[in-house]
């Protein structure tokens, strides 16, 4: 496959130049810059004369010159690619500009320890997935070529339909459910489609991504404490009483885990009727419980139809979907249609048929099952280490939150652990407060295998102790401390109705 060139190769008749070397030159500029990598295909001569609406000769001489300054390799029927190995460009060289920085090039993508978000890849049903989407991609193959719906394919439509009403109790038709590019999606489409402008409650600590695109859509994040029975209703009320909307994780709030009270629900379902306001509830792990039943989802309970319901399959699945999913109230379904068409930002039908058979055929079910067993005993034993080696802490979900004496730059503690394979996550950039009170690592315990949990865990310690230019204390000293999953035991982490 022939690559997009990332440049803009302009032709000026005009110029003193001739064409030939126009193009030779911007070709040349490209590839000392580093806009074109080493080994990138280039398009074939004849393609990139039409493109630029010149003789194929001149391109074609053009490239010859490059070839002979041993700047691109011409291979025949593999084509013409950019060389390995670019020689030295002579003194008096034309000055090329400044390479332009990757915005996402210290993004936390990696797949080390700890990493928050992600599934067990490990215990993904790999070869079942394969034979689904080899299926799906020769369905489109041979599929009559058409404008897919900017809503979704109705199959995977009524398929999440179903799925939510076994999984979250939801009550729904596939009309109400709208396929999405991921959780940010799903958000900016409600806004978009329901006009909300002003302000919005967010969790305090919170998901950070959210406020952030709650501001790129022209809404102020205001932050509302969250404690131990979940967001502060009264606060919020006390705090921002006409905010437009509320962003709430009411299963298991991130970062901390805990579950919305039935009293907090109540409340916060109240204030929207009462004020016109729209609750997004965030679905944030709620299908992957580890004690206990998952409390119901909000929109299930919700009987004034002002909760949208935000999903999707990055946690189940896999993150690399990019596939969520927003379910909305049945009297909004026409302003939902109208705003979905001129944004089509659905993912390709290919992956949409690929996860409507997915769910169809009882693999994501049974998936879960498993899922949330494995969860348990890897999060089980990633408590053990920490007991064992005396470390302060308390269960999240999914996660273990390991505590940090005040002061401790945890965001430094992250950057320095990925440089080692380590990937725990700060808890300071979940709070809103600039200096926040707690100072913590996240660790995920989904990708931890048991085997692995006390050697993983004493690389992380190590790193923290000498990050905090301490000794490593002798573990063994004193007793455990008392278990972190007991109310007592997450009372003493918290300070008065604040975590």
């Amino acid at each position: 496959m022939q690559a997009t060139l990332p440049l803009h190769l302009g032709v000026d008749r005009q110029a003193r130049e001739s064409v030939t070397e126009q193009i030779g030159a911007g070709l040349r500029a490209a590839i000392v810059d580093g806009r074109l990598a080493p080994g990138a295909r280039l398009p074939s001569w004849r393609d990139l004369a039409s493109q630029l609406g010149v003789a194929r000769g001149t391109v074609r001489a053009a490239y010859e010159s490059l070839i002979d300054a041993q700047l691109i390799v011409a291979s025949g029927a593999a084509g013409t690619h950019v060389a390995r190995r670019v020689p030295a460009q002579p003194r008096g060289a034309p000055a090329t500009a400044t390479a332009v920085r990757d915005p996402f090039g210290d993004y936390p993508h990696t797949d080390g320890v700890f990493q928050m978000g992600v599934p067990a890849q490990d215990a993904f049903p790999a070869k079942v997935w394969s034979r689904i989407l080899a299926r799906a991609a020769r369905t489109a193959a041979s599929a009559v070529p058409r404008y897919p719906d900017p809503r979704g394919e109705p199959s995977l439509r009524a398929e999440i339909a179903a799925y939510l009403a076994v999984a979250r109790g939801m009550a729904c038709s596939p009309a109400q459910v709208f396929v999405t590019g991921g959780h940010a999606a799903g958000v900016a489409l409600a806004v978009r489609a329901l006009g909300i402008t002003g302000t919005a409650w967010t969790e305090d600590p919170g998901y950070l991504p959210t406020r952030g695109v709650l501001a790129s859509l022209g809404i102020a994040p205001v932050p509302v404490p969250v404690d131990i029975d979940g967001l502060d209703v009264a606060a919020g009320i006390a705090i921002a009483p006409h905010a437009a909307m509320a962003m709430v994780t009411p299963g298991q709030q991130a970062p901390t885990g805990v579950t919305l009270s039935p009293a907090r629900r109540r409340a916060l379902l109240d204030w929207a009727a009462a004020t016109d306001a729209w609750v997004v509830e965030d679905d944030y792990l709620s299908e992957l419980q580890l004690q206990g039943r998952a409390a119901p989802s909000l929109a299930a309970t919700d009987t004034a139809g002002r909760v949208l319901h935000v999903g999707t399959f990055s946690k189940t699945i896999s993150p690399t979907l990019r596939l969520g999913f927003l379910v909305v109230p049945e009297a909004q379904v026409p302003r939902f249609d109208e705003a979905a068409a001129p944004l089509g930002g659905a993912p390709a039908p290919l992956l949409q048929h690929a996860v409507a058979e997915f769910l169809h055929d009882g693999h994501q079910l049974r998936h879960l099952r498993r899922m949330k067993r494995l969860y348990a005993q890897r999060r089980d034993a990633l408590i053990a280490s920490l007991r064992t080696m005396q470390v302060e802490h308390r269960t999240t979900g999914l996660a273990v939150l390991l505590r940090l004496p005040p002061g401790t730059d945890d965001t430094a503690i992250a950057r320095e652990a990925r440089l080692h394979g380590l990937a725990p996550v700060p808890l300071s950039p979940w709070y809103a407060a600039p200096q926040p009170v707690h100072t913590g690592l996240l660790l995920n315990a989904a990708n931890v295998r048991e085997h692995e949990a006390a050697a993983q865990c004493g690389r992380l310690m190590a790193l923290v102790d000498r990050m905090r230019g301490e000794p490593p204390p002798t573990r063994n000293q004193a007793q455990a401390s008392p278990s972190a999953d007991t109310a007592a035991g997450v009372s003493r982490m918290l300070t008065p109705r604040r975590l």
